[in-house]
């Protein structure tokens, strides 16, 4: 892979986990509930046959 397609895919990555974090946290605070949550991912890819499935709980309370 070339570093182009590699630091491309990394802050797409990060951009998906930052904003994800701060849209479940807003979330959480705003139902005013603790979890445990239960939590789904799914990836497409436009021009790929990619469907990623990312399945999980998330524990605790918002601060």
């Amino acid at each position: 892979m070339s570093d182009d397609f590699n630091m491309s895919m990394r802050k797409f990555l990060k951009q998906v986990g930052v904003t994800s974090q701060q849209e479940i946290e807003k979330a959480a605070r705003a139902a005013g509930r603790s979890g445990p949550f239960h939590a789904k991912v799914v990836l497409t890819i436009d021009g790929l046959d990619l469907e990623h499935v990312v399945t999980g709980q998330i524990d605790g309370t918002p601060d």
